[in-house]
């Protein structure tokens, strides 16, 4: 069984999110990626090293310099042709492209892995991941998004895949990249963080937020992060949502402040390994997952906690 591996990318480096994916593929069977792009050649080079990676093919054209779904999307359905199974991340980007993908081949999608049973049975979260389905299909090519967070990381050195450039579809016409606004983190990327300091609604505002989430995520190393309510409320951007409809994280530590535990935002950190809640509320849903609970009042406790770092 062929499989084929969508590379996420900025046509510099492999984005990390690819790492879980090819594990995943691994699973299936023969591992192939693919890198879209624009003058790419280091990614592809980058990509050849991965464990696992038996083969690169290369797209390396200006239509897909900002890896538009509807230019990538027609591109992965025909090289589908020669592969069972393509395999994305399930990032914003990734499930932006597998369902045009899934569309085209004429499937039906399998959304948010979690395992690979075997070649045609997959588990995956439903109802916010308070129930595990198994997922079996008939299909004969399998479209498939993964969460990264649920598969080990393939090591990014030891491989030694060939690599082979692919003919290109061009610009579909489709859509037209405008602009992007791109937040510039000085801290650790939310998904691949070791450890996560998120704050709530009860911080009251941004200015609340920042100084008392960042000095703390800075003594720490953390990354930031958010609840669904602190974004929709202004405080940070939604880059910093943690959530369902957020980011998918699974750090070592994730220290919850003001968090009240809504099932949207479990949804998305429950995986962590040690699950740190500070909270007023002792009856607070959040404190029903935390391995460690304080019921203090976040405008004191966090002071304190910082400085005693």
């Amino acid at each position: 069984m062929k499989t084929l591996v969508y590379v996420e990318h900025d046509n510099a480096a492999m984005k990390d999110a690819t790492l879980a994916v090819v594990t995943a593929a691994a699973q299936l069977g023969e591992v192939h990626a693919l890198v879209a792009g624009s003058d790419c050649s280091a990614v592809a080079a980058q990509v050849a090293q991965v464990t696992g990676v038996t083969t690169v093919h290369v797209a390396d054209d200006p239509a897909y310099a900002h890896q538009l779904a509807e230019n990538v999307a027609p591109l992965v359905a025909g090289l589908m042709a020669d592969h069972d199974a393509f395999l994305a991340p399930a990032t914003s980007h990734g499930k932006n492209i597998a369902p045009r993908v899934a569309a085209l081949l004429d499937v039906m999608q399998i959304s948010d892995i979690l395992s690979v049973e075997n070649a045609n049975s997959f588990t995956r979260p439903i109802y916010a991941g308070n129930a595990i389905a198994t997922v079996t299909s008939s299909d004969i090519k399998k479209v498939i998004t993964v969460r990264g967070t649920a598969f080990a990381k393939a090591a990014e050195t030891g491989g030694a895949a060939n690599i082979e450039a692919v003919s290109s579809g061009g610009d579909s016409g489709l859509s037209t990249f405008v602009g992007a606004e791109i937040v510039k983190l000085e801290r650790p990327e939310l998904t691949s963080a070791k450890i996560i300091v998120s704050g709530g609604r009860a911080l009251k505002d941004g200015p609340t937020f920042e100084s008392l989430i960042f000095p703390l995520a800075d003594k720490l190393g953390a990354a930031v992060g958010a609840s669904r309510a602190a974004v929709d409320a202004g405080y940070v951007p939604n880059d910093y949502q943690v959530g369902q409809t957020g980011k998918i994280v699974a750090p070592e530590v994730y220290l919850a402040v003001g968090i009240s535990g809504a099932i949207q935002h479990l949804a998305g950190m429950k995986d962590s390994k040690v699950i740190i809640a500070i909270n007023k509320d002792e009856d607070a849903p959040i404190f029903q997952v935390a391995d460690i609970g304080l019921v203090a009042d976040l405008f004191g406790a966090v002071p304190e906690l910082t400085a005693a770092i």
